[in-house]
């Protein structure tokens, strides 16, 4: 059996593998259903609180696993079916993402502010400022920290009240005997009978390596090249256009990764590369919905001056964060090519 996940072969053993994959991601989702609903989905404190973020977390990463898989091998499945509750799934996920984002972007946030503001040891280049320069980030970083967490709290507590709203709602419960039927029985397509898995996982692979032979790897290959910066000073409340291509190489990193999956099963050799590469993909994805936040939170109307230029200050520090992870994709990608030249 480890035998058709290691060497997926035409045919029958295609549409098994595929099969298999998918049971085993459903019935994830429903053992992470259950668990939610038994820690009551609203514990705020203590080991409860824990156990509803995991249950949460596992959701999210079922259902992005079956999303995924079948996007990239949709040939092989009833199509009806795959396109309705494919985008039924991403709303799931992106629904439970949107809590633990706005935390863990509030705590990045604060760290930031923290350091940048001389709470914890000074970074060489913030200890080159000028004294009024430190003096003014220091006054305004404590009310910017305070209207920062005024804002992402409410951001948070309103994703919140959103999730527990989506988990009982009809649409969810569509989406939840949806899944429960895909545990016991994977509508394939006839196709799927005579098909290969490997064209349609190679063809998710030279996605991924056409979209990331769009990126400046050139200029991200110099740790400082003040691009991410430069063009994250838009006035512009908007999403930086320049940041897209990078997070749709991410978004096609990761269906790579769920083929990888399929194929291979947990007899998957790990591979370093894009290992390294989501990570730095990640860090992109938050340092920048991280600037996003600070420039946000810039334009409020009435703040003080001193504020302001705190909260621009933290907007250029996740700028230059966004610019470090470019360098760190960069590296990681082309790791095989260094090592060779």
């Amino acid at each position: 059996m480890a035998k058709q996940h290691l060497d997926p072969a035409a045919g029958s053993v295609a549409g098994d593998t595929l099969e298999a994959y998918l049971q085993a991601q459903a019935t994830e989702f429903l053992r992470a259903l259950r668990q939610h609903r038994e820690t009551g989905g609203t514990a705020s404190h203590g080991n409860g609180a824990e156990e509803t973020v995991d249950a949460a977390r596992a959701l999210r990463r079922s259902a992005r696993r079956i999303s995924g898989t079948l996007h990239t091998f949709r040939p092989l499945l009833d199509t009806d079916w795959s396109e309705g509750i494919r985008p039924e799934l991403a709303w799931l996920s992106g629904t439970l993402a949107r809590e633990h984002a706005y935390a863990a972007r509030l705590d990045r946030l604060l760290g930031a502010l923290n350091r940048l503001s001389g709470c914890s040891p000074i970074p060489a280049q913030a200890a080159s400022e000028s004294r009024q320069e430190k003096s003014t980030l220091t006054v305004g970083a404590a009310k910017a920290g305070a209207l920062l967490e005024r804002q992402l709290t409410l951001a948070r507590t309103r994703a919140h009240s959103a999730a527990l709203q989506a988990l009982g709602s009809s649409r969810f419960h569509a989406v939840a005997d949806n899944v429960a039927v895909l545990a016991s029985e994977v509508p394939l397509s006839p196709a799927a009978t005579t098909a290969d898995l490997k064209p349609l996982a190679a063809a998710a692979e030279d996605r991924l390596t056409d979209a990331i032979t769009q990126l400046p790897l050139v200029s991200a290959g110099h740790p400082y090249n003040s691009e991410a910066l430069v063009h994250g000073l838009s006035a512009d409340p908007a999403p930086h256009p320049q940041d897209a291509p990078w997070h749709q190489v991410r978004l096609l990193l990761r269906l790579h990764r769920y083929a990888r999956e399929v194929l291979y099963g947990t007899e998957a050799p790990v591979d370093v590369r894009l290992l390294d590469s989501g990570q730095a993909l990640d860090r992109h994805r938050d340092a920048a919905e991280a600037a996003t936040a600070a420039a946000s939170a810039a334009r409020t109307p009435r703040i003080a001056p001193a504020t302001a230029y705190a909260l621009g200050v933290l907007h250029a520090d996740q700028r230059h964060e966004v610019e470090a992870a470019r360098f760190a994709f960069q590296r990681a990608w082309l790791r095989e090519t260094v090592g060779t030249s």
